[in-house]
């Protein structure tokens, strides 16, 4: 276990607008904004959604798409940032209009519009190799 107290350097409101990707809105407002390391959280609503679970005993992750409206209901997850510049991992819990739910690695969604809560640290905390 690794748990140390963090720096927090500053801290961002992240408006996801409509037909933007939602993964690459906070990679975009990150890098904008010179993050290598934070958290984020968010609400908001898309036009469909690419959901990756991980599959241990074929040791890969697997694509679910939904062309559908959703309701993020919660997004969550870590920035960092690499040779390429900053990525994003936002595991979000989806819902339909019924109330079912939905959820995993958001890969992929295409924003009605959102509001995202970036918090950006002063060290890195989160590696490439964390990434899925």
């Amino acid at each position: 276990m690794d748990a140390r107290e963090l720096a927090v350097s500053a801290e961002y409101r992240v408006a996801v607008e409509e037909g933007d990707d939602w993964r690459e809105a906070i990679e975009h407002a990150a890098d904008a904004e010179g993050v290598t390391s934070g958290w984020f959280t968010g609400t908001g609503t898309v036009a469909d959604a690419d959901v990756w679970h991980y599959d241990p005993r074929a040791g890969e992750h697997r694509a679910v798409g939904f062309d559908e409206p959703l309701t993020v209901a919660v997004c969550v997850g870590g920035v960092g940032a690499d040779a390429d510049g900053a990525f994003a991992r936002p595991h979000a819990v989806l819902t339909r209009p019924s109330g079912q739910a939905v959820g995993g690695y958001l890969n992929a969604a295409t924003a009605v519009e959102g509001t995202v809560h970036l918090r950006a640290f002063e060290e890195q905390v989160v590696d490439r190799a964390d990434a899925p």
